[in-house]
């Protein structure tokens, strides 16, 4: 528990509001705040049971638990990293032809390294956020965050690609709307 108070005084001075710092404590060490209430021990207490020694079910424990970069998590990080591609071109296109970026400001789309380094970025998160799942024992989540990303960035994109290019109201139209009553 002293980690703990030590890695919160150090979130403290560093500027961390209270509030974020507990509950990252809480994320990190969910058993933690569980573990400072100890029962005192009693004499009349049941000792504790034998613990098993007996190995896992191989069966089991190879549907439940795989290696981080195997093969699947291998094609499903190339897709993100794909369909990220595939967002950074179309919307490179959409503002060539006149369309302004929502989500993002077009300043930051303009600059090409500022916006590819953004969408590396973007599948560098994916990647961590698959590894805390998988690191957490959470598979299913571990894969969907990078079927969610996928889906969600080539929509974008196909999106992107949809829509008209915007065409700039031309001088003589905008003159002969001014002059006409």
């Amino acid at each position: 528990m002293n980690r703990a108070k030590d890695i919160a005084q150090k979130l403290a001075r560093a500027g961390w509001p209270g509030i974020s710092a507990v509950a990252l404590l809480w994320a990190i060490w969910p058993g933690a705040a569980l573990a400072q209430e100890q029962s005192p021990a009693s004499s009349t207490a049941p000792a504790p049971a034998p613990v098993s020694t007996r190995a896992p079910d191989n069966a089991n424990s190879s549907r439940e638990t795989h290696r981080f970069w195997d093969k699947e998590n291998d094609w499903l990080f190339a897709g993100v990293g794909a369909s990220r591609t595939l967002d950074y071109f179309s919307t490179l296109n959409f503002r060539r032809r006149g369309r302004q970026e929502i989500l993002l400001t077009n300043d930051l789309v303009d600059d090409h390294p500022a916006f590819a380094a953004v969408e590396t970025g973007a599948t560098g998160l994916s990647i961590g956020v698959s590894y805390i799942f998988h690191r957490y024992g959470h598979h299913k989540l571990e894969r969907w965050t990078s079927f969610v990303h996928i889906g969600l960035a080539t929509t974008g994109a196909i999106r992107n690609y949809s829509l008209k290019t915007a065409h700039p109201a031309s001088a003589a139209t905008a003159s002969a709307k001014l002059t006409d009553p």
